[in-house]
This record gives structure tokens, C-alpha cells and sequence, in this order.
């Protein structure tokens, strides 16, 4: 198998995140959260505090671009809630990386999956009712 060139790989991403849908750009940024939080705790059982927080940086970075994306005129208790979950997620990992500690990790990749899932349910129902 041959490796894809970074700059190629690179190039995808660019097209992706150009072409991506508003749902899609929220998923996206959910799996990215994610897979950092899972990266951080990867770092944290190997030791690599460093790598640990540089990971959990990254996370902690794209949460707050989520917080920040909200629409809080399309409803404003929803976004309310989510900038609530958001800054809690925020303050988990901040600890996290305090205390080098895993459990506030899970706890936010659990609430993260749970969010992007819920993306995709709304993300059908809306498109079904387009039709």
C-alpha cells in the first residue's frame, strides 16, 4: 500500500472542509474533539504529558469554536444549553490536563459522542422533511 502524500492529504482536507454543508462542518469539528480526547488519553497511558496536552489543547480549542458557532437566534434555549455543555466540556479538560487525568477525558469524548449523534438524527429528520 502505498502512503498518500502529506500535501495530497492536505489538499482533501481543504476540499472537504470548503465544500462541507453547515452539518457536516459541526460533525467534523465533533469528530476532531473527539479523536484529540482520545489521542490525549493515548498520550497520558504512554506517559507523554507533553503530547497529552498539546492533544487536549487541540480539543479544547475546537470546543470552543463549537461555542462560538452557535446560532443562538434559531433557538435561543437550545444554544444556551449547548454554550452551558460546551464551557463544562471546556473546564473537564482544562482539569484534565491539570491533574493528567483520564476520567474527565471519557466523561467529554462520552457527552461529545452523544452530541454528534444527536447531529445526525437531526441532520436526517431534516432532510427527510425536505423531500
Amino acid at each position: 500500500m502505498t502512503a498518500i502524500p502529506a500535501g495530497a492529504y492536505q489538499a482533501y482536507r481543504t476540499t472537504q472542509i470548503q465544500t462541507a454543508s453547515p452539518t457536516e462542518l459541526i460533525l467534523l469539528l465533533y469528530d476532531g474533539a473527539i479523536k484529540y480526547c482520545k489521542q490525549a488519553e493515548v498520550h497520558l497511558d504512554n506517559g507523554d504529558k507533553e503530547q497529552a496536552h498539546n492533544a487536549l489543547i487541540r480539543s479544547q480549542d475546537i470546543i470552543d469554536e463549537l461555542a462560538v458557532s452557535l446560532d443562538f437566534s434559531a433557538s435561543e434555549e437550545i444554544a444556551k444549553g449547548l454554550a452551558q455543555l460546551y464551557d463544562y466540556m471546556g473546564q473537564r479538560l482544562v482539569e484534565a490536563n491539570i491533574k493528567k487525568d483520564k476520567a474527565p477525558i471519557a466523561e467529554v469524548v462520552a457527552m461529545l459522542q452523544e452530541l454528534r449523534e444527536t447531529w445526525v438524527e437531526a441532520a436526517k429528520l431534516v432532510q427527510r422533511r425536505g423531500r
